[in-house]
């Protein structure tokens, strides 16, 4: 099993778009929305992955990961996940030692934008890019399981 350790913040703006390395995007839905535990189907770029997390404590949580092949995952979005897929590009930037993920979301959703970093200790306190905002860490309605587009 493996520990997700990530902080969530809000973007003020679009220098993300320069400074990262590349983009996907991304297609998700959500098989479970419980509280207890969310199983989210994801397409990113030309791959596929079924994802299990725990509940969130402070920033950690339980986290399975495996990959699927896209055709199962795009009849999973379509059969079994509850609501329309989210849609979001992912920008990958890596700043100071560390690889922020910027989602910049479509749909209904945007013009959302919201970054995370992930970090192998809940103690670790990354420099923060010049784009990062509030902070949104423990605020469930940023929970992307949260979200409805």
């Amino acid at each position: 099993m493996a520990k997700e350790i990530e902080r969530k913040f809000l973007v003020t703006d679009s220098s993300y778009r320069t400074m990262a390395k590349k983009s996907l995007p991304i297609l998700q839905g959500y098989i479970s929305r419980r509280r207890e535990g969310t199983v989210r189907v994801r397409i990113k770029g030309n791959e596929a992955f079924i994802t299990i997390k725990g509940i969130t404590e402070g920033i950690v949580r339980n986290e399975w990961e495996y990959p699927i092949p896209v055709a199962d995952a795009r009849q999973m979005l379509e059969h079994c996940c509850e609501g329309r897929p989210l849609e979001k590009t992912r920008y990958y930037v890596n700043f100071k030692g560390y690889t922020w993920e910027v989602d910049e979301f479509g749909g209904r959703l945007a013009p959302l934008v919201v970054a995370e970093v992930e970090m192998s200790d809940a103690n670790a306190r990354p420099e923060l890019p010049p784009f990062i905002g509030r902070e949104v860490s423990d605020d469930p309605a940023y929970y992307n399981s949260n979200l409805r587009p």
